[in-house]
């Protein structure tokens, strides 16, 4: 099992316009404590280049890992690009643009992993 590659997986679902957690994203991975190893592994760019983290916040919809980016509103503005309005207090309204992902979201990602071997 590689978590980061599973975490990388998970990522690149999320749907343009919305956000995830980094909690969410380690519940999908089968690891529901692992949200600081998602936000270690995105800051450290462990998962390759090609995910959009600009769409992982924290539980409150923060963007705490906006300093991870090559400019401090990188995050911001490609989140806005995709019509998610980030407010004053850098954070979105993860009700209205949170991913809401089903259990069959969850359970094709448990079979891409079983039958991927991570």
């Amino acid at each position: 099992m590689d978590f980061y590659k599973r975490a990388a997986e998970v990522c690149r679902r999320i749907p343009r316009g919305t956000v995830a957690t980094y909690g969410q994203i380690a519940l999908l991975c089968g690891f529901p404590k692992n949200a600081r190893q998602v936000g270690f592994a995105l800051g450290r760019r462990l998962m390759g280049r090609d995910i959009p983290a600009h769409r992982v916040v924290n539980s409150k919809g923060y963007l705490s890992g906006a300093a991870s980016f090559d400019t401090p509103d990188l995050q911001k503005l490609l989140l806005e690009e995709e019509g998610i309005r980030v407010n004053a207090e850098r954070t979105v309204d993860l009700k209205r643009y949170g991913w809401n992902n089903s259990l069959e979201d969850a359970l094709e990602l448990r079979s891409f992993f079983d039958k991927h071997g991570i």
